[in-house]
């Protein structure tokens, strides 16, 4: 490799070997789940022939569902107006370009994922009969089978609230590896926070958290790949 070729290589280039690691580990452990064939089966422990207690409770229909959006969209606004204030160039913390592309990335998981629910034929839980709804179980890995419900329920679109903020892992870990760590693990407190309470209301099963959150994270490891400003390398 010559010097110039040296010089321009990415600085993701060294980054994306773990990445996809950790994405494929992600994604053998979402296919090991959907294997078990548990969704049903854990969902199960929280409704019964008459719903879901916990459907309408203010602790997770208003509290969980609800404030998580607000929280969700308030971060955004944050993280917005720290870009607008961040330096314009390179420095110790991410600039005003990389925080302004991330915040990119962040929303294109927020439209990405609710957009894959559209043409979704997998209902919710609350949906099936033996919940006092109108569909029968049908798995979503069986694509165009209609279960006799609404359908438009796989992936959780709620989870992006939490996960769509992967992006902000990514950013930081090129400039401070601690906060990058703190961020990641935020995020998937909050991603199975949100998770289990769409489980308990009847929303979603444990599946549709899952594969929005590698949703989001395939979404922001791709760009990390392509994004990641070029650094120099000794010759």
């Amino acid at each position: 490799m010559s010097s110039l070729q040296q010089r321009t290589l990415p600085a993701s280039v060294g980054r994306w070997h773990p990445d996809l690691a950790i994405t494929l580990a992600g994604l053998l452990l979402l296919l090991a789940w959907d294997a078990t064939g548990w969704d049903l089966a854990v969902v199960s422990l929280f409704g019964d022939a008459r719903g879901f207690v916990w459907r309408d409770a203010f602790a997770t229909s208003q509290l969980l569902h609800g404030g998580g959006r607000v929280v969700a969209w308030a971060l955004l606004a944050a993280l917005a107006w720290a870009a607008w204030k961040a330096p314009a160039g390179p420095g110790t913390s991410p600039s005003r370009a990389e925080r302004g592309r991330w915040l990119g990335i962040t929303l294109l998981c927020v439209l990405v994922v609710p957009l894959f629910k559209q043409f979704s034929r997998t209902s919710c839980p609350w949906d099936l009969a033996q919940f006092h709804g109108v569909a029968i179980y049908v798995s979503h890995w069986h694509l165009g089978l209609a279960d006799g419900g609404p359908g438009r329920c796989f992936p959780s679109g709620h989870a992006v609230a939490a996960f769509g903020f992967f992006g902000q892992y990514f950013l930081w870990r090129g400039h401070d590896a601690r906060h990058a760590r703190r961020w990641l693990l935020a995020v998937l407190v909050l991603g199975a926070i949100y998770g289990l309470g769409q489980l308990v209301r009847g929303a979603h099963y444990p599946s549709h958290t899952l594969w929005s959150a590698g949703l989001c994270w395939v979404i922001c490891a791709v760009a990390a790949r392509f994004m990641t400003p070029r650094s120099s390398s000794p010759q």
